[in-house]
Protein backbone atom coordinates (compact mmCIF):
# COMPACT_ATOMS: atom_id res chain seq x y z
CA UNK A 1 0.00 0.00 0.00
CA UNK A 2 2.93 2.42 1.05
CA UNK A 3 4.88 1.38 -1.99
CA UNK A 4 1.53 1.94 -4.74
CA UNK A 5 0.83 5.34 -2.23
CA UNK A 6 4.55 6.15 -2.95
CA UNK A 7 4.12 5.72 -7.23
CA UNK A 8 1.29 7.52 -7.34
CA UNK A 9 2.67 10.62 -5.70
CA UNK A 10 5.78 10.46 -7.73
CA UNK A 11 3.32 10.43 -11.04
CA UNK A 12 1.28 13.30 -9.47
CA UNK A 13 4.13 15.24 -9.11
CA UNK A 14 5.61 14.81 -12.64
CA UNK A 15 2.14 15.48 -14.08
CA UNK A 16 2.57 19.11 -12.33
CA UNK A 17 6.09 19.65 -13.62
CA UNK A 18 4.86 18.59 -17.02
CA UNK A 19 2.52 20.80 -17.16
CA UNK A 20 4.52 24.27 -16.07
CA UNK A 21 7.65 22.74 -18.68
CA UNK A 22 4.95 22.67 -21.00
CA UNK A 23 3.55 25.80 -20.66
CA UNK A 24 6.95 27.94 -20.55
CA UNK A 25 7.62 25.63 -23.92
CA UNK A 26 4.02 27.04 -25.59
CA UNK A 27 4.99 30.40 -24.09
CA UNK A 28 8.72 30.76 -25.21
CA UNK A 29 7.66 29.32 -28.96
CA UNK A 30 4.76 31.83 -29.47
CA UNK A 31 7.86 34.84 -28.63
CA UNK A 32 10.06 33.05 -30.92
CA UNK A 33 7.16 32.78 -33.76
CA UNK A 34 5.93 36.11 -33.09
CA UNK A 35 10.09 37.31 -33.24
CA UNK A 36 9.90 35.90 -36.70
CA UNK A 37 6.73 36.96 -38.15
CA UNK A 38 7.84 40.39 -36.94
CA UNK A 39 11.25 40.17 -38.61
CA UNK A 40 9.15 39.13 -41.47
CA UNK A 41 7.31 42.47 -41.77
CA UNK A 42 10.25 44.57 -40.87
CA UNK A 43 11.76 42.93 -44.37
CA UNK A 44 8.75 43.82 -46.52
CA UNK A 45 7.86 47.17 -45.07
CA UNK A 46 8.74 50.09 -47.44
CA UNK A 47 11.48 51.91 -44.78
CA UNK A 48 9.83 55.18 -44.60
CA UNK A 49 6.50 54.09 -43.22
CA UNK A 50 5.66 56.54 -40.24
CA UNK A 51 2.18 56.58 -39.68
CA UNK A 52 0.65 54.20 -36.69
CA UNK A 53 -1.91 51.62 -38.42
CA UNK A 54 -4.65 50.14 -36.35
CA UNK A 55 -3.88 46.87 -34.64
CA UNK A 56 -6.47 44.16 -33.08
CA UNK A 57 -6.12 42.22 -29.99
CA UNK A 58 -3.68 39.51 -30.57
CA UNK A 59 -1.51 40.72 -33.32
CA UNK A 60 1.93 42.59 -33.13
CA UNK A 61 2.14 46.11 -32.09
CA UNK A 62 5.57 47.10 -31.79
CA UNK A 63 8.99 45.86 -30.73
CA UNK A 64 10.25 46.60 -27.24
CA UNK A 65 13.93 45.89 -26.24
CA UNK A 66 16.74 46.57 -23.40
CA UNK A 67 20.12 46.45 -24.77
CA UNK A 68 22.09 46.28 -21.72
CA UNK A 69 19.95 43.53 -20.64
CA UNK A 70 20.41 41.72 -23.81
CA UNK A 71 16.49 41.38 -24.18
CA UNK A 72 13.67 41.89 -26.92
CA UNK A 73 10.21 41.22 -27.13
CA UNK A 74 7.86 41.29 -29.61
CA UNK A 75 4.51 43.02 -27.65
CA UNK A 76 1.23 42.07 -28.95
CA UNK A 77 -2.19 44.31 -28.28
CA UNK A 78 -3.71 43.20 -25.43
CA UNK A 79 -3.11 41.85 -22.07
CA UNK A 80 -5.44 39.31 -21.01
CA UNK A 81 -4.37 35.74 -20.97
CA UNK A 82 -5.28 34.95 -24.48
CA UNK A 83 -2.42 37.82 -25.70
CA UNK A 84 0.28 37.46 -22.78
CA UNK A 85 0.76 33.77 -23.97
CA UNK A 86 2.21 35.07 -27.14
CA UNK A 87 4.18 38.06 -25.46
CA UNK A 88 4.43 41.10 -23.15
CA UNK A 89 0.74 43.11 -23.87
CA UNK A 90 -0.19 46.45 -24.11
CA UNK A 91 -3.51 47.70 -22.57
CA UNK A 92 -5.53 48.88 -25.26
CA UNK A 93 -6.80 51.79 -23.54
CA UNK A 94 -3.64 52.99 -22.70
CA UNK A 95 -1.38 55.56 -24.80
CA UNK A 96 0.76 53.84 -28.11
CA UNK A 97 4.04 53.64 -28.15
CA UNK A 98 5.22 57.32 -28.66
CA UNK A 99 2.04 59.34 -28.61
CA UNK A 100 1.39 61.58 -25.56
CA UNK A 101 0.20 59.83 -22.69
CA UNK A 102 1.08 56.61 -20.51
CA UNK A 103 2.06 53.29 -23.00
CA UNK A 104 1.49 50.19 -20.59
CA UNK A 105 2.84 46.96 -21.34
CA UNK A 106 2.27 44.01 -19.03
CA UNK A 107 4.47 40.44 -19.25
CA UNK A 108 4.62 37.65 -17.51
CA UNK A 109 7.29 37.47 -14.87
CA UNK A 110 8.58 33.95 -15.06
CA UNK A 111 8.98 34.24 -18.59
CA UNK A 112 9.19 37.29 -20.68
CA UNK A 113 9.78 39.92 -18.19
CA UNK A 114 11.52 38.09 -16.11
CA UNK A 115 15.10 40.05 -17.02
CA UNK A 116 13.37 43.57 -15.58
CA UNK A 117 14.36 42.00 -12.36
CA UNK A 118 18.01 43.58 -13.04
CA UNK A 119 16.71 47.09 -14.64
CA UNK A 120 18.46 49.96 -13.49
CA UNK A 121 16.63 53.95 -13.03
CA UNK A 122 18.49 56.05 -15.94
CA UNK A 123 18.26 52.55 -18.41
CA UNK A 124 17.13 52.81 -21.83
CA UNK A 125 14.13 51.05 -23.79
CA UNK A 126 13.35 51.04 -27.18
CA UNK A 127 10.33 50.41 -28.42
CA UNK A 128 10.00 50.04 -32.42
CA UNK A 129 6.39 50.92 -34.00
CA UNK A 130 5.35 52.17 -37.14
CA UNK A 131 8.78 53.05 -38.98
CA UNK A 132 10.39 54.54 -35.93
CA UNK A 133 11.98 53.85 -32.15
CA UNK A 134 10.91 55.59 -29.50
CA UNK A 135 13.59 55.60 -26.91
CA UNK A 136 12.58 56.04 -23.29
CA UNK A 137 14.83 56.55 -20.24
CA UNK A 138 13.57 54.81 -16.92
CA UNK A 139 12.65 57.42 -14.62
CA UNK A 140 12.04 54.78 -11.60
CA UNK A 141 10.97 51.30 -10.45
CA UNK A 142 8.48 49.96 -7.27
CA UNK A 143 6.70 47.26 -5.78
CA UNK A 144 3.27 48.24 -5.57
CA UNK A 145 -0.08 46.48 -4.20
CA UNK A 146 -2.17 44.31 -6.68
CA UNK A 147 -4.75 46.46 -6.10
CA UNK A 148 -2.57 49.78 -6.71
CA UNK A 149 -3.53 50.95 -10.15
CA UNK A 150 -2.08 54.34 -10.04
CA UNK A 151 0.62 53.34 -12.50
CA UNK A 152 -1.96 52.83 -15.38
CA UNK A 153 -3.47 56.08 -14.55
CA UNK A 154 -3.11 58.65 -17.88
CA UNK A 155 -0.07 61.30 -18.01
CA UNK A 156 -0.25 64.36 -19.79
CA UNK A 157 3.38 63.18 -21.47
CA UNK A 158 4.98 60.28 -23.25
CA UNK A 159 5.42 57.90 -20.83
CA UNK A 160 6.14 53.60 -20.69
CA UNK A 161 5.28 51.52 -18.17
CA UNK A 162 5.58 48.43 -18.02
CA UNK A 163 4.24 45.72 -15.25
CA UNK A 164 5.04 42.35 -14.22
CA UNK A 165 3.97 40.49 -11.17
CA UNK A 166 6.46 40.59 -8.26
CA UNK A 167 8.57 39.04 -6.60
CA UNK A 168 10.41 37.20 -9.31
CA UNK A 169 10.97 34.17 -8.15
CA UNK A 170 8.06 33.29 -6.31
CA UNK A 171 5.55 29.88 -6.11
CA UNK A 172 2.25 30.11 -7.62
CA UNK A 173 0.33 33.97 -7.72
CA UNK A 174 3.12 36.45 -6.83
CA UNK A 175 1.14 38.65 -4.32
CA UNK A 176 3.16 41.93 -5.87
CA UNK A 177 3.38 44.18 -8.98
CA UNK A 178 6.87 45.42 -10.40
CA UNK A 179 6.15 48.85 -11.95
CA UNK A 180 8.92 50.47 -14.14
CA UNK A 181 8.04 54.18 -15.35
CA UNK A 182 9.98 55.49 -18.34
CA UNK A 183 9.98 59.03 -20.30
CA UNK A 184 10.16 59.98 -23.80
CA UNK A 185 13.60 60.70 -24.30
CA UNK A 186 14.30 60.58 -28.68
CA UNK A 187 12.75 59.68 -31.26
CA UNK A 188 14.34 57.68 -34.23
CA UNK A 189 12.87 57.87 -37.59
CA UNK A 190 13.76 54.86 -40.22
CA UNK A 191 15.35 56.49 -43.28
CA UNK A 192 15.44 54.65 -46.74
CA UNK A 193 18.77 53.60 -47.75
CA UNK A 194 19.89 56.07 -50.56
Amino acid sequence: MTRTLSFLLVAIGLLIAGAGVQSVWISWNAEKQSEAQWETQIAKRPPTVTEALPVRRGEMLARLSINRLNSQWIVVEGADRKELKLGPGHLADTALPGSPGNCVIAGHRDTQFRALRNIQVGEEIGVERGGATFIYRVTETQVVAPTDTSSLDPTPNSTLTLVTCYPFYYEGPAPKRFVVRAKLVETRTVVAPA
